[in-house]
């Protein structure tokens, strides 16, 4: 494909592989578009290729085969420095000699701008992330989250299009990664700058993306808005990394109209959604979300009714995580928020439960 076709995309991956060794690759045919704007999080396991194929976007790993594209241009053999890309790492890389300030001018310094340029666009960046008094400290004199702060202070000031962040959050305590989510996101919706972001931990990158590219054996499983990622999974894995899911195994009855009929291995038949399985009598693994899952329901009638005997209930604040014996599944989740808990149910107890096909879908075995 020729430049002037990847102008539409920012970013553009074009049949991306990495091999370390020749044999073994790492990252498998990656085609990907990230518009200009976007925050684009690659979500994954350990040794998924997230990192690999952030690196590889970086410059700081080279591609075995296939194109990668900046703004209509390959970049392949584009030295990192040359990208005018800003990084931001897990371990910050502060000059711990060098004050905050001093810092944020290196990499300014380094493309030969004038003092009073730097001057300007230093004060700019702190103020970008709320650090406008900081710029004498040294970061030894900082917190973590202030130490995290900088160094997206240092990838912004010299203003590129594109930034990457790798793990950026993950030595942060909860409290503290939680409040960096938010600021890093509206510092994004502020200044318009396309972020590619890669991390391990799903509910981080639920929050900051406008998508998300769910990474798994080198390969992109789904790549959707979050919503859709966690309402619609169109595979297993998928249903598994993201959020808590019920899974129920077994074989397809029936399929017609987009709806299918699973008999499990106790002998109960769930309706479902039939999203990807293959045809009568195969293998297929059912996802349910928690929250779609209703206790007592009050007479009123769902595609899918059986009842269930309660063994464990969590209080955990705004909700219930109750514990079920379900269709011979002793692990079945169900959170009930305690405004709709009138009641009050109790361990040991056996209570009608009812699911909607829309919410039950029904995907590859695991």
């Amino acid at each position: 494909m020729e430049n002037s076709a990847s102008n539409e995309a920012f970013v553009r991956f074009e049949g991306v592989q990495k091999s370390y060794d020749g044999r073994t690759l790492v990252v498998k045919d990656l085609n990907i578009d990230v518009p200009r704007g976007e925050f684009l999080t690659m979500l994954g396991p350990s040794g998924s290729g997230k990192t690999t194929s952030l690196m590889m976007l970086a410059g700081f790993e080279t591609a075995t085969k296939g194109n990668i594209y900046l703004n209509g241009e390959a970049i392949n053999d584009v030295a990192p420095h040359k990208r005018g890309i800003g990084m931001v790492f897990q371990n910050y890389a502060l000059f711990p000699h060098m004050t905050v300030a001093e810092n944020l001018a290196f990499p300014l310094k380094v493309r030969n701008m004038t003092s009073s340029d730097i001057e300007t666009r230093v004060k700019r960046a702190l103020d970008m992330v709320e650090l406008g008094s900081f710029g004498n400290r040294r970061p030894a004199q900082l917190s973590g989250g202030q130490q995290q702060r900088v160094a997206v202070a240092r990838a912004l000031v010299f203003e590129p299009d594109l930034i990457l962040m790798d793990e950026p959050l993950g030595a942060l305590d909860k409290n503290l990664r939680e409040q960096m989510q938010y600021e890093i996101k509206h510092i994004h919706e502020r200044l318009g700058v396309t972020v590619v972001y890669v991390t391990h931990d799903q509910s981080e990158a639920l929050t900051m993306s406008n998508r998300i590219a769910v990474f798994n054996d080198g390969v992109i499983q789904q790549l959707a808005p979050p919503s859709e990622l966690y309402e619609k999974p169109i595979n297993s894995f998928v249903a598994q990394f993201i959020g808590e899911n019920n899974k129920l195994n077994g074989t397809v009855l029936s399929s017609q109209n987009g709806t299918c009929q699973v008999t499990l291995s106790t002998g109960e038949v769930v309706k479902a959604l039939d999203v990807n399985t293959d045809k009568a009598g195969m293998s297929s693994t059912l996802s349910l979300r928690p929250e779609r899952v209703f206790i007592n329901p009050d007479g009123e009638q769902y595609d899918n009714m059986f009842s269930g005997k309660v063994e464990e209930i969590i209080y955990l604040g705004d909700h219930k995580r109750v514990r079920m014996n379900v269709c011979g599944h002793d692990d079945f989740i169900i959170k009930v928020p305690n405004s709709t808990d009138k009641r009050g149910i109790q361990v040991g107890e056996i209570v009608p439960i009812g699911w909607s096909v829309d919410d039950c879908r029904a995907l590859d075995p695991v």
